[in-house]
């Protein structure tokens, strides 16, 4: 008897260090594999992007150290991390399937993207905006009709700038590049008149440039858009554990400490300030974590 009631205080014991780890499909690879698989971008500083020996780094990826931690308690043993590159066009069907279980990158939620997976609480508040060359004169969008303009595959660009030039019948000529980096180049080498993304995306882009100066943002301003860590859809166990852990860092300074490390100090590999504080709806999403968005 006395035996027996052992063994069972034993598995007791391990079912409440495994709990987080047993109660959803993500979890239960995690646990069988002993291994995650954290999906980053290349080039979306500073959430996610190569540093200057080409190993990822980031705000984004900070924040999944914390998780994967989170998980190591949960578990009791080691994790080992396979770092897996994404794109915009890929990231989606990649979490879809099994490829990687969490995108640490910066990736905005909307209610379509939700159709097909899910995200965190929210970890930064951006919105839209049109970067175009200084020396253009180019001033909003009504100056841009008719234009070659240039998003990136797979963003929520896209859709945007489509809407933009059909509702302010600008007839805009919208080519897409694959990735980032090249719709930065399509900009620069004067291919396109101005390029579309996230305002922090192109800030980051701008400020790491040979001379940010000969770049500006149009001063169109468009809705605010929430970016959280995306994965699997229909697995509630995980997201409460991604949430828990964000919530926590949150409730107790770290994410704030962790935010200012990459947005308003400086960050490699060319030691450049983003100079992008806090802004008054990520406060608030801070202070009472959500991942509502609004469309």
């Amino acid at each position: 008897m006395m035996k027996l009631t052992a063994l069972l205080a034993a598995a007791a014991v391990t079912v409440l260090s495994l709990s987080a780890a047993q109660a959803g499909p993500t979890l239960d690879r995690i646990k069988a594999s002993k291994s995650i698989s954290l999906g980053y971008r290349e080039a979306s500083i500073p959430f996610s992007y190569l540093g200057a020996d080409q190993k990822p780094i980031g705000f984004s990826l900070d924040l999944c150290e914390s998780l994967v931690k989170r998980l190591e308690a949960d578990l009791g043993e080691k994790i080992t991390v396979n770092l897996v590159p994404v794109n915009s066009s890929n990231r989606i069907p990649l979490i879809q399937n099994g490829t990687i279980d969490i995108e640490c990158g910066g990736t905005s939620s909307s209610k379509k993207r939700l159709e097909q997976v899910t995200f965190s609480v929210s970890t930064f508040a951006s919105q839209p905006a049109w970067l175009t060359m200084a020396a253009s004169g180019l001033k909003s969008t009504a100056d841009m009709k008719g234009k070659t303009v240039v998003v990136t595959q797979g963003s929520n660009a896209v859709g945007i700038a489509q809407g933009i030039s059909l509702k302010e019948g600008l007839g805009l000529n919208i080519v897409q590049a694959k990735d980032h980096a090249e719709s930065f180049l399509m900009l620069a080498s004067g291919r396109a008149a101005a390029f579309m993304e996230d305002d922090i995306l192109l800030a980051g882009l701008k400020a790491q440039s040979r001379d940010p100066e000969t770049l500006a943002f149009l001063s169109d301003q468009y809705p605010k858009t929430y970016y959280g860590l995306m994965f699997s859809k229909d697995d509630p166990a995980f997201k409460k554990t991604v949430d828990d852990v964000l919530a926590g860092l949150m409730a107790s300074g770290e994410f704030t400490k962790t935010y200012d490390k990459w947005f308003v100090s400086p960050i490699p590999p060319k030691d450049m300030n983003l100079d992008f504080p806090m802004n008054e709806a990520l406060k608030q999403r801070v202070a009472a974590p959500s991942d509502v968005v609004d469309y």
